[in-house]
């Protein structure tokens, strides 16, 4: 498949807040379906092993309405890892929401406003993950984007998102309608599969941005996983 990229509806300025926050209810079920947080953490804790890593941050960019995130923490505290998390993202509606659903407790995830896209965060974290975000962006963007997270992250950097193929796609126009009502989520869904890079394609994606020796997985549903390791 050619890519299409085109603007998705979550991205468009001014968009309302209640109709917002219902896309951002449909994606945290997507995600919990998806099981992206565990394949996220398995490689965040293997990596953190081999290092030696006795306590560690982590960094979600675009973090969206924030499940991820919340799931990698609960992740953290059944395994007993000493760890502490903080999410980004360019949408205040997007942070303000995720931090109502992170509540008061004094290990939730820090969440702020910023565009990565830009400007590396003012702080680095040992991992910088980053997910169903690359799709969204022109290749040069996405370059920036990912030059931007390997000079935020201490230890790796993890990206994951969609694999561009047909049956993903229908899969994608499927699955949201099954698991989300929103119309912003229905057209999106499937928009985004049309919009997402090859393995082989953000693998150069990535040469470019300085993360040599990246490694990449594929897993269910029709996603990959980006490993790059800093050197030592």
């Amino acid at each position: 498949m050619e890519r299409k990229l085109q603007p998705e509806r979550m991205d468009a300025p001014g968009l309302d807040p209640v109709a917002h926050q219902a896309a951002l209810r449909g994606l945290r079920r997507i995600n919990a379906v998806s099981g992206v947080s565990r394949v996220l953490w398995n490689a965040i804790r293997r990596i953190a092993a081999r290092r030696g890593l006795k306590r560690f941050s982590v960094l979600d960019v675009a973090c969206g309405g924030g499940d991820l995130l919340g799931s990698l923490a609960r992740h953290a505290r059944r395994s007993g890892a000493d760890a502490s998390f903080a999410g980004c993202d360019l949408s205040p509606t997007a942070i303000e929401y995720a931090r109502r659903a992170a509540g008061p407790a004094s290990n939730a995830p820090h969440y702020f406003v910023a565009d990565a896209t830009i400007d590396p965060p003012a702080e680095r974290y040992d991992f910088v993950t980053s997910t169903l975000f690359l799709h969204h962006l022109e290749r040069p963007v996405a370059v920036q984007l990912l030059s931007n997270l390997r000079a935020t992250a201490v230890n790796a950097v993890l990206v994951d998102d969609l694999v561009r193929h047909r049956a993903g796609h229908l899969l994608a126009w499927g699955g949201c309608r099954l698991l989300s009502r929103s119309p912003i989520v229905h057209f999106d869904g499937p928009a985004s599969v049309l919009g997402a890079y090859t393995v082989d394609e953000v693998r150069a994606v990535a040469l470019d941005a300085g993360l040599d020796g990246a490694r990449f997985a594929r897993h269910w549903p029709f996603r990959f996983l980006m490993e790059w390791e800093t050197t030592q």
